[in-house]
């Protein structure tokens, strides 16, 4: 499972915060969102003294990108599915641009979505299959190193199956079958392996009890982090 952590640098009168995801590659990417928040994935043997001095010297270039898109003014919280509106997935923010095309398609790369469509006016349904289409492929990706974790306690889930509920992100029935809200795609993919862990552990401890809780912290010792920043985002 990829590490993540957050910490940040003093540049002048300014403190950029950011979040590292530890993975691996070679070299450290940073980037920006249209929300301010920073985002580095550096090589799994990284130092956080050798990512504070990267960060510092790349600090004029995250305040400039900063800046640039606080220019475009807080994003309505209704949604119009029209271009400059900042959207989340997997707990990054893009900028959306909608175009009309002869095709209807979505593409995301760097900090931008794209939605290619005949009709502007469906713009939304497009985004919304297309976070449909990503969950079915990132959910079981997500959660199958944690099934194979589960298995040493002699559990395996029956299904893992994905749908829409309006007051839960996930749900564990009685005989085992684990249904997770796919919505959960806009989450950071911690968030969303936390409500999955958090399912599983109800295949050996159905109520919300300490061995429950005890069982949760041993398999996922900072769940409580990736709780509070899903209900943080996306509540």
């Amino acid at each position: 499972m990829d590490q993540i952590t957050s910490d940040s640098i003093q540049y002048g009168a300014s403190t950029i915060h950011y979040d590292i995801e530890f993975v691996q590659r070679k070299t450290l990417s940073i980037s920006v969102n249209p929300d301010g928040c920073i985002q580095l994935k550096a090589p799994m043997d990284a130092t956080l003294e050798q990512i504070q001095k990267k960060v510092h010297k790349k600090a004029d270039w995250i305040l400039r990108q900063k800046r640039f898109f606080e220019s475009f003014g807080t994003p309505t919280t209704r949604r119009q599915y029209i271009s400059g509106e900042s959207h989340l997935y997997l707990g990054r923010q893009y900028m959306l641009k909608v175009r009309e095309s002869n095709t209807n398609a979505v593409h995301y790369q760097n900090n931008i979505i794209e939605i290619e469509c005949r009709h502007k006016k469906d713009a939304g349904v497009l985004l919304q299959t297309w976070y449909r289409q990503r969950a079915d492929i990132k959910f079981p990706e997500y959660a199958k190193p944690i099934i194979e974790q589960f298995s040493a306690y002699g559990v395996t889930p029956k299904s893992l199956s994905i749908k829409k509920m309006e007051k839960r992100w996930g749900c564990c029935t009685i005989d085992g079958h684990i249904t997770i809200n796919p919505r959960l795609i806009c989450a950071p993919r911690c968030c969303i392996e936390y409500v999955i862990t958090h399912e599983l552990c109800h295949l050996i401890h159905r109520n919300h009890n300490k061995e429950f809780y005890a069982l949760l912290t041993k398999v996922m010792p900072h769940w409580e982090k990736w709780k509070n920043k899903l209900e943080r985002i996306l509540m």
